[in-house]
């Protein structure tokens, strides 16, 4: 099929399969004169491509998992780029619930000191406000 009709079938532009085909992504393409005759299996192959980009995953780490020189993609090499992205967004999580815990004490703060200005006592809430080092 030409890049048209794999196009459609992927929702992939044609740029980006040229690009995925240069980056030795999509295997051996085949040529009829100067046209590219994708095949089923290139199919599949831009389906992966798209679906890893949209977890997260960039080109360049599929480089590693889907290369020309192999007839079928690395699928345990794949299982392994799975689990270091699993434990990236694990700790990025972590983090963000460290960020969260600290908007959360420092809200607090503001609205414990906005609640003793109105019984007259002096606070600032910019001082309140002011991050502290989580404990």
């Amino acid at each position: 099929m030409f890049i048209g009709a794999i196009s459609k079938l992927t929702d992939a532009s044609p740029k980006a399969i040229r690009h995925y085909e240069a980056l030795g992504l999509l295997g051996k393409v085949g040529r009829a004169g100067v046209y590219r005759i994708y095949s089923d299996a290139n199919v599949e192959q831009v389906r992966l491509i798209k679906q890893a980009q949209a977890l997260g995953f960039r080109l360049s780490e599929l480089g590693t998992v889907l290369s020309d020189a192999a007839p079928a993609p690395d699928w345990q090499g794949f299982l392994r780029q799975i689990a270091d992205k699993r434990r990236a967004i694990a700790a990025e999580i972590a983090s963000l619930q460290a960020v969260d815990l600290q908007l959360g004490r420092i809200g607090d703060e503001i609205a414990a000191c906005l609640d003793s200005q109105s019984g007259h006592a002096h606070c600032d809430p910019a001082v309140a406000a002011t991050p502290k080092p989580p404990a």
